[in-house]
This record gives structure tokens, sequence and C-alpha cells, in this order.
């Protein structure tokens, strides 16, 4: 009976990463199509992302007492994990989403090192061969022998710091483990929300009125779309193991690339290719070599 109550949580769960796999590998989608009714990403980070804060506030403010003592834990996810979201829906609002998300999921590679410096983590053989591997994908991606003769676009930075900040992130969450869901996917969301609006107070373009018909199509967007992405991603990887997890996230990648180019007609050039080979390796090597941890079993 045991047993069977927890493969059926765990599938509930691997369920529950699938889906949110879904949402974020398809959030280009929506993205452009804001876009092509005159907003922008900085735009629509600040009311979707921030509905999605203020309905999930609540639940967070619920476990105030866990939280209260690790105000420089929930500080970092909040900027990391905002600035990995408000930067990567920035690349994709204007950029290739194949490349963007390539470079993105360079994400693993950076986790290595910082888990590395900051938990003391083992720098074992295979963990260096999953580095090699994701070097050179990164190297191919960006273009090969050209590399070095191409100075690379605000684009490319943007997503490169996006999985940068998401690996900080992934180490500030192990050491604010015992952190509920929901204060994390507030903390993160609520970042992302911050960081966008200086994103849009501080950029070169004049803010634009917006029509009521444009900050609806937002708020439907964080309602329906980041929301619920959030909440099944959250909720899934809050109950398996931290490799098994990492895997199913993988899927996140295939799903945008496949859709990217089934659906948004981008074309995926043999470096790209190989380059999403390399890199998708080196994260699957990754994850099968880190080390289980189970996580607390709390709802958002």
């Amino acid at each position: 009976m045991t047993t069977a109550i927890y493969a059926s949580r765990e599938g509930k769960a691997i369920s529950a990463v699938l889906v949110g796999a879904l949402f974020w590998g398809m959030l280009w989608w929506p993205l452009k199509a804001l876009g092509g009714i005159g907003v922008s990403g900085s735009i629509v980070q600040v009311f979707a992302y921030g509905l999605a804060a203020l309905i999930l506030l609540p639940f967070a403010l619920r476990s105030m007492r866990e939280w209260r003592g690790q105000l420089g834990v929930l500080a970092i996810i909040t900027l990391m994990g905002g600035w990995a979201n408000a930067s990567l829906v920035t690349s994709l609002s204007e950029g290739s989403v194949v490349r963007v998300m390539l470079l993105f999921f360079l994400a693993p590679v950076w986790t290595i090192l910082a888990a590395r410096i900051f938990l003391g983590e083992a720098f074992t053989r295979m963990r260096f061969v999953s580095l090699l591997l994701a070097l050179l994908g990164l190297a191919a991606t960006l273009g090969g022998p050209q590399l070095f003769s191409t100075p690379l676009s605000m684009i490319d930075l943007l997503a490169l710091s996006s999985g940068l900040a998401f690996a900080l992130n992934n180490v500030a969450v192990r050491i604010g483990h015992r952190l509920a869901d929901s204060v994390r996917a507030t903390a993160m969301i609520g970042g992302c929300a911050l960081i966008a609006l200086g994103f849009l107070l501080f950029g070169a373009q004049p803010i634009q009125p917006l029509a009521v018909a444009q900050v609806g199509s937002m708020l439907v967007f964080g309602l329906l779309w980041i929301l619920p992405g959030t909440l099944a991603t959250f909720y899934g990887v809050a109950r398996l193991d931290a490799g098994k997890a990492a895997i199913l996230l993988l899927s996140e990648l295939v799903v945008a690339v496949f859709s990217a180019v089934v659906i948004g007609g981008e074309h995926l050039s043999w470096r790209e290719v190989l380059g999403g080979t390399l890199i998708l390796s080196a994260a699957v090597i990754e994850a099968g070599t880190e080390a289980p941890v189970r996580t607390h079993e709390q709802t958002a």
C-alpha cells in the first residue's frame, strides 16, 4: 500500500514537472503574440508576473515564521530568480527562441561551478566531462571559429546572464530548502516583476500608454500561463529527487526548440544542432551525478 501511494505521488510530481516544462518551453509563443499587439517584454512582465506574485503573496505570508530568519537567502532568490526570469523573457521577446534557449540551458554548467564555490560540492570526473561538453556546445552555438571575431549581441548576453542567475538561484534554493514552495515562487516571480520594472523605467524607449485590451491580455497571460506554470513546476520539483527533476526539466528545451521550428518557422543551423546536442548531453550528465536531495513536502 505504501509503495503504491508513493508511486502515485511520484507519478503526479512527474506529470506536474512535464506540464510546467510545456508552459515554459512554449513561453515564447504568447510573448511574441503580445509583442504583436504592441506590448514589450518588460511591460508584460510587470503586469503578468506582478499579478501572479500578488495572488501567491497571501500564501507566502501564512508561513512568515519560517522565512523571517532566512531573509538573506530570500533576498538572493528574489534577485537571482527575478533576474533569471526577467532577462530570459526579454531575450525570448526580442531574439531567436532556439539560440536564447540554448544559451540559457548552460545553467547546469554554472550550477556546477557555483555549487563547488558556495556549497563545497565535489568536482568529479563526470562533472568535468559535463563542463567540457557544455563549453564546446556554447562555442558551437555562438559560431564556432567565428566566436572571437564577432561580438556577442545584447540578447546573447542577457540569455547567458539568465542561465547564470538561474544557477545562483538554484544554489540559494538549496541553502533555503526549508522555505515553502509558495515563498520561493512569490520571491522569484515578484523579483522578476520588480527587475522588469527597472528595465522599463531606465530603458531607452519611452513608456507608451496602454489600451484596455493590452492590459487585459497581459493579466490573462499572468493568470492562465505564468501562475499555473510556476505552481506545476514547484509542485513537481519539490517532490522528486534533484537528479530526476533536472532531467525532466530538460524537456523544456526540447519543447522550446521543437515548437520554435514547427510553429515559429525558425531554422536550426548545423552549429545550433551540434551545440544543442552537446549542451543537452552535459545537462543529462550533471543531472545524473547530482546527489538526490529530498525537499520538504509542503504545498503552495
